[in-house]
């Protein structure tokens, strides 16, 4: 195994699609308790690999040093302990031991075995990935302490050749269409709809504004069908999107009117609810508009934004935005690329701890997008989170995967985070949180924050410095 640091940020952190990591959580070796020098006496067995990643090991502790903890914590107890009939600090070690019999063998299993166990690890060149699962704990006047810890490690692998990664040529170019086409959108977006006074029917180009309710045909109700309606909206007669059976069933029909028909979906419909399915839908026709589109000229332009003074900077700045977007989609592509194959290239195992501390990570994002769409938190607890934590798990491995990879090209490149990089990168986290630097700064210093982000900023910018390499 070889050494590594021990960085905070190799454990359960966040890993990014792009193989950054950020997160945390504790580790069980770093408390901060000194670690002990009485490594000679200590008995233990070695570490052996139960799989790829997991380790586990016996440790037995000296009877003596064993004892000199346990007078230690007496003493303490002692001196502080308050017992009916005796004055403070005068309590005997006999009374202490019988009455804080429990209190004081916690005390000695937290004194010594995280101790013992860094230690150990330490010797073995090992660094935890997980708090350790302590078992068989042996712990009796007079007698060494003995307990077994299972934990897991990181995968000791050398990653595969990458030089010859290539990100896929996409093509990023504006065309004079794709700039018109984005013009013409824009204006409809920007139209306005006029109540038709005139006592007409509806005719192609119209607008109906109309509420509707769709019910299943009889004979393909199931337990999950339910009606579909709608209190209002305006369907364009003839359009382009709309249905041909809305547009042929209320062509000439005139507000006030009610019209009944039936659609049969094709069985690839964009709505998987309606797929395959025929529908019986009673629609009152409310008005009647007519649309009304700006035109193509400077007025348009001027209205949209103070920036502009004519329509064709208005075209400019669109097709630099497009540009701009294509660019920004094709990096994204490629960086995508890039750690695909590098995944695909190198097979190793990961800490299950790992994978599932990402999987926590990606639902709890989850969560919150679905709280900040509006769902409600009684609806998600009905959610079957084990086969959401079943789907999540590919994806998870991709990103443990994909950080450790980058960690060690990172290592091989020689890629740096610097300090300005890293004070740019908690500006814009203040600005995020709307906050001053200095308390961000200070927040994430007490947490440990500043190694996970200069971590996060080292992946990615190794996954920057492959994709321009191979752009």
């Amino acid at each position: 195994m070889r050494e590594r640091s021990a960085s905070p940020s190799r454990s359960g952190e966040e890993v990014r699609c792009d193989g950054s990591i950020a997160g945390s959580t504790a580790n069980f070796f770093s408390e901060g308790i000194p670690l002990t020098t009485e490594t000679s006496t200590t008995e233990t067995t070695p570490a052996e690999p139960i799989n790829p990643c997991k380790r586990e090991f016996t440790i037995e502790i000296p009877a003596e040093v064993v004892k000199d903890e346990r007078d230690k914590i007496v003493n303490r107890y002692t001196k502080l302990a308050r017992i009916p009939g005796f004055r403070k600090g005068k309590v005997p070690a006999t009374v202490v031991r019988q009455r804080f019999a429990d209190e004081i063998k916690s005390d000695l299993v937290e004194a010594l075995v995280p101790r013992y166990f860094r230690e150990e690890t330490k010797k073995q060149n090992l660094l935890p990935v997980s708090q350790p699962r302590v078992t068989d704990l042996h712990l009796h006047d007079g007698e060494p302490l003995k307990f077994t810890a299972e934990f897991e490690i990181l995968p000791d692998f050398t990653v595969a050749a990458y030089d010859d990664i290539k990100a896929e040529t996409i093509d990023t170019s504006v065309s004079e269409e794709d700039v018109e086409r984005a013009l013409t959108n824009l204006r409809l977006q920007h139209a306005a709809y006029n109540a038709v006074e005139e006592d007409r029917g509806l005719a192609d180009g119209d607008f109906a504004v109309v509420s509707f309710r769709g019910i299943p045909k009889e004979s393909e109700q199931d337990a999950e069908s339910k009606p579909v309606e709608v209190e209002e909206v305006m369907v364009e007669i003839g359009g382009e999107n709309t249905i041909p059976e809305f547009s042929d069933n209320l062509r000439g029909a005139k507000a006030g009117e009610h019209r009944s028909f039936d659609v049969k979906y094709a069985d690839d419909f964009a709505d998987k609810r309606l797929a395959g399915k025929s529908m019986t839908y009673e629609v009152d026709i409310k008005a009647i508009k007519t649309r009304s589109i700006p035109g193509p000229n400077d007025d348009f332009a001027k209205e949209l934004s103070a920036e502009f003074t004519t329509y064709d900077e208005l075209r400019n700045r669109l097709r630099e935005n497009m540009k701009a977007e294509k660019e920004h989609e094709a990096e994204h592509q490629g960086r995508d690329k890039i750690v695909e194959e590098l995944v695909k290239r190198n097979d190793f195992p990961i800490p299950e701890v790992m994978i599932d501390q990402q999987i926590d990570l990606r639902l709890e994002r989850g969560l919150r997008a679905l709280a900040a769409q509006g769902m409600k938190t009684e609806d998600m607890k009905r959610m079957d989170f084990d086969r959401l934590r079943a789907g999540q798990r590919d994806g998870a491995v991709k990103e443990v995967k994909a950080s450790l990879i980058l960690e060690q090209i990172a290592d091989q490149e020689k890629i740096e985070v610097s300090d300005e990089e890293l004070e740019q990168e908690l500006e814009g986290l203040a600005q995020q949180a709307k906050q001053p630097v200095e308390q961000v700064r200070a927040r994430l210093t007490e947490d440990g924050g500043l190694d996970r982000i200069r971590h996060r900023v080292r992946n990615d910018k190794t996954l920057n410095h492959l994709y321009r390499r191979s752009a």
